[in-house]
Parts: C-alpha cells; structure tokens; sequence
C-alpha cells in the first residue's frame, strides 16, 4: 500500500485517540466546578475546551519531542508500531470509561509504543533514559498534586483563618480562572502526544526530513483533544466530583490551582504527565487539607489499579494488534 494511505490511516487514529483523550479528560477539567454547583455542565464543558485549544500554542511542543525521539530509537520505528500503540490505547480507554475508572491516557499510549516496539524491533529499540525520564514524570506528578492539593489547601485556610463567610464567594468565582488554567495545562500536555505520533509518522513516510512539528498539525491535534472535552466523558465526572467526598468551592478552586501548577511545569520540561492521576490526587490532596477523615481513601484503590495495569495491559495489548497489521501490510 502506498505510504500516503498508511500516514493517512495513523492521522486518523491518532485523532480518535486525541478525541477519547479530550473526552476521557474531561472529567479532571471540570468535575470540581461542576460539583460545587458553580457553573452549569454545558457551561463548564465549552469554557474548558476552548482553553484547551489554545493550551499547545502557549507553552510549545517539549513533550511531543519526548514522545518524538526520546524513548524509541528512530530506527525501529514504523507506521505499524504507532498505528498499534494508538488502538491499544484507543481501544483501553474506552473500556475504562464504560466502567468509570479515571485512567490514564497517557500511560495507555506509552504503554501501547513499549509494546508495539519491543515486538517490532526488540528490546534494544528502546532508549532506557528515555523510559526512566517518562516512567519519573507519570510516577512522581500525581504524589506532588497530592502534595501540592494539600499545601495550598493548608495555606488558603492560613490566609483566610480570620475571614467572614463572605470569602465563600471569592472561591466560587475563584474556580473560573483556576479552571480555565487547568484546561489550558491538559491541552498543552496532553494534545502534544498526538502532535509527537503524527510527526512521526510524516518523517518515517518521507513528507518531512527532520522531527519538527508542523503548525498543521498542532491545530488539528488541538482541535480533537478540545472536541472531545467538549463531548464530556459524564461517567468520570461523577467519579472525579462525588466519590472521594462532598466538594465545595474551596476544594475546587484550591484542587484546580495545585492540578495547573503542575502540569503546566512539566509541559514546559517535556514532562509527559497523566492529568487524570494529577487531578485526582490534588482532589484528595485539597480535601486532606481540610481534614484527613474528610476524604473517602478506599476509592484510590480501583483508580490506583488502573494506574498500575495501564501500561502493561496496553502494552500486551498492542503485540496482536502489530501482528495483525503486519499481515496486511507485507
């Protein structure tokens, strides 16, 4: 099949998977300020897609240059590995959002490149600083969100220990920026993984010579990811809003700040970071602020074994897929 088909179908997975990553994600963008009854879904939804879409234009492509050529060598990288890794993926969140698990989109679509690579041109295709850069960032970002929910939440009570109930309406309002920050982060991690897939794909088919992100490209992957926050993903918003404890402004507003705070310093780093783990771990982190018993800590268990089977489920999961693929393209 001539390479124009082959780089016509990964753009179109690719963009499915941008799609079910906005839609997946949705939940950590506007679940608190939903719950605390500050904004109207419909309401929340278009403000958080339209900040996602300007997300990648504000802050770079660092973390779709990790994704380009840092954890795989380019040589052992073909449209069959990336179109495999993208439906492993694809395929992973849609099971865990019929079940309402927040999963990470992120980590299915490293998971689904581990796989698809080690079969396709074996271990030494990998690029061990690579993995231990990405492995740091998704392993260590959600304990900082915990670490930074609780610490602003600390702080906001400091700040506010003398004032009227009045202050109430600061937070309400409050949420609008934090949320709109948060949404701006998610686009600007999250959307440049797909930027990182299709420019891939443009230099392995001939179309460009050198890893370099088109602007094309970036308003497409923009444009998906925005989409699909847009569509909503309502069973994760009732996950991420009600079941760890009863959220108000304060928490939303304070979960919403420490969430932006530290995915927009790993986009800036090239730090490829799940939103879902920051998110609900800053989530946790505000309502421990408050108080430890407030938080209902028995719902991380089925979310943090989705972190831990993530990866190597998409992993295992794209080696048929390549396979597959490789009957019908030799």
């Amino acid at each position: 099949m001539d390479p124009l088909y082959w780089l016509i179908i990964l753009i179109a997975f690719a963009l499915v998977f941008d799609f079910l990553n906005g839609f997946h994600d949705s939940a950590n963008v506007v679940a608190t300020i939903i719950s605390s009854r500050t904004m109207s879904s419909r309401m929340a939804l278009t403000m958080a897609a339209l900040a996602d879409f300007s997300g990648p234009f504000l802050f770079g492509v660092a973390v779709a240059k990790t994704i380009g050529h840092g954890i795989m060598i380019p040589e052992s990288i073909t449209i069959e590995v990336l179109i495999a890794a993208l439906v492993s993926a694809c395929i992973w969140n849609l099971v865990t959002w019929f079940f309402g698990i927040p999963s990470s989109s992120s980590h299915a679509l490293i998971g689904g490149l581990i796989g698809a690579v080690l079969i396709g041109g074996g271990i030494k295709a990998i690029i061990s600083k690579g993995i231990i850069k990405v492995t740091m960032a998704l392993f260590f970002s959600p304990i900082i969100g915990l670490f930074f929910g609780w610490l602003v939440m600390k702080l906001t009570y400091h700040l506010l220990r003398k004032a009227s109930p009045r202050a109430n309406y600061f937070f309400k309002v409050g949420q609008i920026p934090t949320a709109i920050a948060l949404a701006i982060s998610h686009g600007a991690n999250d959307a440049q993984k797909t930027m990182g897939v299709i420019t891939l794909g443009l230099v392995i088919t001939g179309y460009q010579q050198e890893f370099s992100v088109p602007l094309w490209v970036i308003v497409i992957s923009a444009s998906a990811i925005s989409l699909g926050t847009f569509s909503g993903g309502w069973r994760l918003i009732k996950t991420l809003g009600s079941k760890f404890y009863k959220i108000k402004p304060i928490h939303s507003f304070t979960s919403q700040l420490a969430s932006a705070m530290v995915i927009i310093s790993a986009s800036l780093f090239g730090g490829p970071v799940s939103t879902t783990q920051v998110v609900s771990m800053s989530i946790m982190g505000a309502g421990a602020g408050e108080r430890l018993s407030k938080v209902r800590w028995l719902v991380l268990k089925e979310i943090f074994l989705s972190w831990v089977l993530t990866i190597p489920i998409t992993a295992v999961l794209a080696i048929p897929i390549y396979l597959l693929i490789r009957l019908f393209t030799h």
